[in-house]
C-alpha cells in the first residue's frame, strides 16, 4: 500500500513509519517542516509540505487532500491530533476517495477536551482522580490544573498549594482541576473496530524524558485497565486507536488522560502486540484478529527523549553525558533495552537528530527547548483550532 501519514514531526509518526515500511508499504508524511523527524529515516520516502495544523485546520485539510490525490495514496494514516479534523469531515473524505481510520466525531468530542473527558469517564464509571470544573471551592493540594485543550502535556500544571493559583485562574470556569495521585504512570494503547477491542497493550514509563514523555518503558500486564478500556471504547462505539494514561495505584489503575489516537507503538510491537497492523486491518476491512496481550517485561527506550529530558530537568552537560555513556554501553537502565526511535543498526539515518541534539545540549543545555517546542508546534491542536473543527462538524 501507498500510505500517507498525517504528521511527520512527532515520535508516533516516526515509529509508525518504521512499522509500515518494514511490513512492505511505501510511506510518505505530511509536515510543515521539511527537516522534521521523519525526514531522518530510510522508511519515509517523501515529506509533503502542508501548513501547520494548529494555525489553520481548514488550510491543512485542503493541502492534505491535495497531497493525497496527487500521490495516489491508498490510506491516510492518522498519527497525531489531525484525527480530530478527519473525524469532523467524513463526507468530504468519502467524496474525495480518502481512506482513513477515525472514530465518529461525537465519540471523539466526548474525550478530546479535558472537561468532556472527565464527564465521559464519570458516565462510564472509569476510576479517575477527584476533580472539578473550575477552582471555586477547591482546597486539595497538590493538584493538577488542566486547560481544556493541550498536546504533549501542554496546558497541564502542578499546583503545590493555593499560592500557585492566580486570581484569573480562581475565577475561570474553563479549567479542570484534579487531585494529585501517587504511583507509576502507565500508558494504555488500544484499537477498536466499531466498539469491539481488537488490540491492547500497556507499558510503564520507567524514565521521564522531555515534556513528560517516556524515555524508557517496560511492558506490563494490566488487565484492569484493559477491561476499563473495553467499557469506554464499547460505550462510545469507538473506531480506530484510543490511548490513555493511568496511574497504577494499589487498588487499580486511575485514568488521568485520554488520547483519541495511537501513541508510540514500538514497545507494543516488540512485546508482540501489533497496533499498527490492527489499524491497517480496519482500513482494509480485513477481519480483526484476536486481541492477545503483549509480553510483559519488554524494555525499550528513546534516547533522544532521555538526552533532552536530562537537559530540561537541570542535570546539565554531566547528566546528558552520563545518559549517552550508559546507553552506548548498554548498562544501568539500558541493559536489555531496545531503541524505539533511532535503531542505528537498521536505520543509520535515524541517528542524525540524536547526534544533533546531543551536541547541542552538551554545548548549551537550554537548547532542549528548541527541539521539544519545534516538533510539537507542527501538529499541536490549539483551542482556536478545536473551535474551528467543532464548527465544521456542526455545519456538516
Amino acid at each position: 500500500m501507498r500510505i500517507l501519514l498525517t504528521d511527520g514531526s512527532g515520535l508516533t509518526a516516526r515509529q509508525v513509519a518504521g512499522r509500515l515500511a518494514e511490513a512492505g508499504h511505501s510511506v510518505d508524511a505530511l509536515a510543515p517542516d521539511p527537516f522534521c523527524l521523519c525526514r531522518f529515516t530510510r522508511h519515509v520516502h517523501k515529506i509533503r509540505r502542508v501548513p501547520p495544523f494548529g494555525a489553520g485546520p481548514v488550510a491543512w485539510l485542503d493541502a492534505a487532500m491535495a497531497a493525497y490525490a496527487d500521490g495516489g495514496y491508498d490510506l491516510l494514516f492518522p498519527t497525531q491530533e489531525q484525527v480530530a479534523l478527519l473525524a469532523a469531515v467524513p463526507d468530504r473524505l468519502q467524496e474525495a476517495g480518502v481512506v482513513t481510520v477515525v472514530p465518529e466525531f461525537a465519540a471523539l468530542a466526548s474525550v478530546q477536551d479535558k472537561a468532556s473527558a472527565q464527564r465521559t469517564l464519570e458516565r462510564y464509571g472509569l476510576p479517575q482522580p477527584s476533580g472539578a470544573l473550575g477552582l471555586a471551592g477547591w482546597d486539595r493540594f497538590p493538584a493538577y490544573l488542566k486547560e481544556p485543550i493541550g498536546t504533549a502535556s501542554g496546558g497541564v500544571r502542578r499546583l503545590a498549594s493555593a499560592h500557585d493559583v492566580s486570581a484569573a485562574e480562581w475565577e475561570s470556569k474553563d479549567l479542570v482541576v484534579q487531585a494529585a495521585v501517587e504511583g507509576p504512570l502507565a500508558m494504555c494503547q488500544s484499537v477498536f473496530d466499531h466498539g469491539s477491542l481488537v488490540a491492547f497493550h500497556a507499558n510503564l514509563r520507567t524514565g521521564e524524558g522531555s515534556s513528560g514523555g517516556a524515555s524508557r518503558k517496560r511492558s506490563i500486564d494490566l488487565p484492569e485497565a484493559r477491561s476499563w478500556m473495553e467499557v469506554l471504547g464499547g460505550g462510545l462505539g469507538w473506531h480506530g486507536a484510543l490511548s490513555a494514561d493511568v496511574i497504577v495505584e494499589t487498588g487499580g489503575p486511575v485514568f488521568i488522560d485520554i488520547n483519541p489516537r495511537l501513541v508510540e507503538p514500538n514497545n507494543a510491537w516488540y512485546a508482540g502486540a501489533d497496533l499498527v497492523g490492527a489499524m491497517l486491518d480496519l482500513a482494509r476491512g480485513a477481519p480483526p484478529g484476536a486481541p492477545g496481550p503483549g509480553r510483559p517485561d519488554v524494555r525499550t527506550h528513546q534516547l533522544l527523549l532521555a538526552v533532552l529530558g536530562n537537559a530540561q530537568q537541570g542535570r546539565g552537560r554531566q547528566g546528558v553525558w552520563i545518559e549517552l555513556v550508559a546507553a552506548g554501553r548498554h548498562t544501568g537502565p539500558y541493559a536489555g533495552s531496545r531503541e524505539e526511535l533511532t535503531p542505528m543498526d537498521h536505520d543509520p539515518l535515524s541517528v542524525v537528530p540524536l547526534v544533533i541534539a546531543s551536541v547541542a545540549t552538551l554545548c548549551r543545555p537550554r537548547s532542549w527547548e528548541w527541539f521539544a517546542s519545534g516538533s510539537v508546534a507542527n501538529y499541536a491542536l490549539t483551542a482556536a483550532a478545536w473551535e474551528e473543527i467543532c464548527a465544521l462538524a456542526a455545519h456538516r
